[in-house]
């Protein structure tokens, strides 16, 4: 029988480079398990952000005709545009500069405490898409994520929250972060389906996208099955 592991020894420890928007660590690490015995010593890299987690926020709203619209973003990824300067195994979804995604941004120092998450998801809604709505709108969707678990720490924490109607098609109250990556980032509004059929066959290739907007179609749907029932 394969034992499992049930902690982990850290055997050194130390962060490469000057510190900036992630720190990298690099570790050297075991598995111990729970008769004593460990694993063989091996190199672990952990990528971090500043303040480790963040926020996604699906916004939504519904058309006259009942047509379910969802709010996102587009804006400039360094990282994936630069994908173009490797040789890669398997071309994939190519090497896009403008990435469409999900409301977003990492939790501040403020946001500690009940009530957090939904004061940084209103935040992030007015700033990335000019949606001004109280932190009582934001609702959980589903439980907390780890994206990349093999690399980096980051859990990423879904909300959601339903709007009146579209924001504000001339951006008036988009105001950034004051980022200069964020120059450029416009506001999308789709049909949820065409979103996620999106997400599927390449249009969206953003992994966050398709879990936020997969969750709400569920909610959605347990929804409109509850109140048929009713």
């Amino acid at each position: 029988m394969t034992k499992r592991p049930d902690s982990l020894e850290i055997l050194s420890d130390e962060t490469l480079g000057a510190p900036g928007f992630l720190t990298l660590r690099r570790l050297r690490v075991r598995h111990v398990y729970s008769d004593g015995s460990a694993s063989p010593e091996y190199n672990c890299d952990v990528s971090s952000r500043r303040s480790t987690d963040a926020v996604g926020v699906v916004l939504w709203f519904r058309e006259k005709g009942g047509q379910v619209m969802v709010v996102l973003k587009e804006g400039v990824r360094p990282p994936i545009w630069l994908r173009r300067t490797k040789e890669l195994i398997q071309d994939g979804p190519g090497a896009p500069l403008l990435m469409i995604e999900l409301v977003a941004g990492i939790l501040e120092p403020s946001d500690k405490g009940e009530g957090g998450l939904q004061r940084r998801a209103a935040a992030e809604s007015r700033e990335e898409a000019g949606v001004d709505l109280p932190e009582s709108s934001f609702s959980p969707l589903g439980t907390a994520t780890f994206p990349s678990p093999g690399a980096s720490d980051e859990c990423v924490f879904l909300m959601e929250a339903e709007l009146n109607g579209a924001p504000p098609k001339d951006g008036s109250l988009t105001k950034g972060d004051g980022s200069p990556m964020e120059h450029g980032t416009q506001v999308l509004v789709m049909e949820m389906n065409e979103a996620l059929a999106r997400c599927r066959d390449g249009g969206i290739p953003n992994m966050l996208a398709e879990l936020g907007l997969g969750r709400l179609k569920e909610k959605l749907d347990a929804e409109g099955e509850l109140q048929t029932r009713g």
